[in-house]
């Protein structure tokens, strides 16, 4: 199973990069130390497709927030922890997983590095035509930030 969401994942982002054929300016997500990098940027049939990769440092997180498109990750290094709006871990994700987050404000969530090594994602937004990246959403409560 494993393998075919790897395949899966990868042929999506390799369809993206090899759409887009323009690459966009750089870009940083919310969290402290969280940086991103655009790869390839496509809009088709009223959707941007927008291939990133992602930074995100031992200790640290991308901020509470969701999207308003699906969002399609690999974790190429690291361990990515995620975070639902209850606070309930609903994911851990190690290098060579693949992952999924669904649209709209009732999926806020947040994902964190708690390991050693930096956590390296590419990542495949589709997005309604001019939708941001993310939207910021208020910490839940949790005992973490």
């Amino acid at each position: 199973m494993r393998k075919r969401l790897r395949a899966g994942t990868t042929a999506a982002l390799a369809a993206a990069a090899t759409l887009a054929g323009v690459a966009a300016v750089e870009a940083t997500p919310g969290g402290p130390g969280v940086t991103g990098r655009t790869i390839a940027q496509t809009t088709v049939g009223g959707k941007d497709y927008i291939l990133r990769q992602i930074t995100i440092p031992a200790g640290q997180g991308t901020g509470w927030h969701f999207h308003d498109g699906t969002l399609y990750g690999y974790v190429e290094t690291g361990t990515l922890s995620h975070f639902d709006s209850t606070c309930t871990s609903d994911g851990v994700y190690e290098a060579g997983s693949a992952l999924t987050e669904p649209a709209g404000a009732r999926n806020v969530h947040i994902g964190r590095n708690l390991g050693t090594t930096p956590v390296v994602l590419d990542v495949l937004y589709v997005l309604p035509h001019g939708a941001p990246l993310s939207e910021d959403a208020p910490a839940p409560g949790c005992d973490f930030p």
